[in-house]
Formats: structure tokens, C-alpha cells, sequence
């Protein structure tokens, strides 16, 4: 997983790859567990409080940016100014 979301935090995705994402995460656990009902997936992602990779990136990107405002960095405040 930490391979698939490394950088993401500074990239905005879109809705549709925030779902591929998703759909590869999902389908790790459904051939883990050999099902294909998605409740049952949904159940054992939460009892191994293992977060789809949306609210993974959503948590890191807040960081990302309340880390990047905080610098004293000069290209870091000109990039925060203009954006």
C-alpha cells in the first residue's frame, strides 16, 4: 500500500482514479477472502481498520499542506501566494 499512495498526498486525483484506487484495494480482499459480496469486503476492511485509499490520501494531503503552509522556505511562500 505505502508503494501505491507514495507522493499521491501532493497530487490531486480525481474522482475517477480516487475509485481505481478503491476498486484495487477492494479486490485484494475479495480474492483474500473468496468472495465477491462487497459487504462482506466492506466488514473485514473495518475489522482490520484498514481505510480505503481515498481517506488514506484525504488524511495525508491535509498534512502534506499544513506541513508545505508552515514552511519558511522563499519558493514555498511565493507557490502558496500566488496559488
Amino acid at each position: 500500500m505505502p508503494a501505491l499512495l507514495y507522493g499521491l498526498e501532493a497530487c490531486p486525483l480525481r474522482s475517477s482514479e480516487n475509485h481505481s484506487l478503491h476498486f484495487v484495494v477492494n479486490r485484494f480482499f475479495m480474492k483474500l477472502f473468496k468472495t465477491n459480496n462487497i459487504e462482506t469486503v466492506t466488514y473485514r476492511r473495518m475489522q482490520f481498520n484498514f481505510d480505503l485509499p481515498g481517506t488514506i490520501l484525504k488524511k495525508r494531503s491535509d498534512v502534506f499542506a499544513r506541513k508545505y503552509r508552515l514552511c519558511s522556505n522563499a519558493f514555498c511562500t511565493v507557490v502558496i501566494n500566488v496559488a
